[in-house]
């Protein structure tokens, strides 16, 4: 491991234009993988109103989970392939982790913004829950960087 990339991975400031710019590309995965969680979100919360299959804050939270499943498998194969986890373990601890870190910001800011935005601002619900996506974004980057997928995991 570099010192460029000791020095990323404990938080200490992006010094150099290789590691600004290795931030950069990863962000822009993240957002990439985020963008396909997005459509599996709206899809399956715009399937759940579609056959009004009960309350919309329900529909969300089961939305969300998959779309937590989604961007997890996609982010070990895609965003953070360059920390691969060393054993089925190490895996599934870091499954953990995001789940207590981005599944519990991406839950409870989902669902809490869609209850002030649909309930309260009378936004429809899927321009509600793309407000709430976009929200959580950059801290669940932020978690999935430093938390969940750091080389310490």
């Amino acid at each position: 491991m570099s010192e460029a990339e000791i020095t990323t991975t404990v938080g200490a400031p992006l010094s150099s234009r290789s590691d600004r710019v290795g931030f950069i590309m990863r962000w822009l995965k993240f957002n990439f993988v985020g963008a396909g969680g997005v459509l599996v979100q709206l899809g399956l919360l715009e399937a759940w109103m579609h056959f009004n299959l009960g309350n919309y804050l329900l529909g969300t939270a089961l939305a969300v989970e998959a779309a937590l499943v989604h961007n997890f498998g996609w982010h070990c194969l895609y965003t953070w392939r360059d920390r691969p986890a060393p054993t089925k373990f190490a895996i599934a601890m870091r499954a953990v982790r995001f789940h207590l870190s981005n599944g519990a910001v991406s839950l409870i800011g989902n669902l809490l913004l869609m209850r002030l935005l649909v309930t309260v601002l009378s936004v429809p619900v899927l321009w509600a829950n793309i407000v709430a996506i976009a929200v959580c974004s950059t801290i669940n980057f932020l978690l999935g960087d430093k938390y969940v997928f750091s080389n310490d995991s």
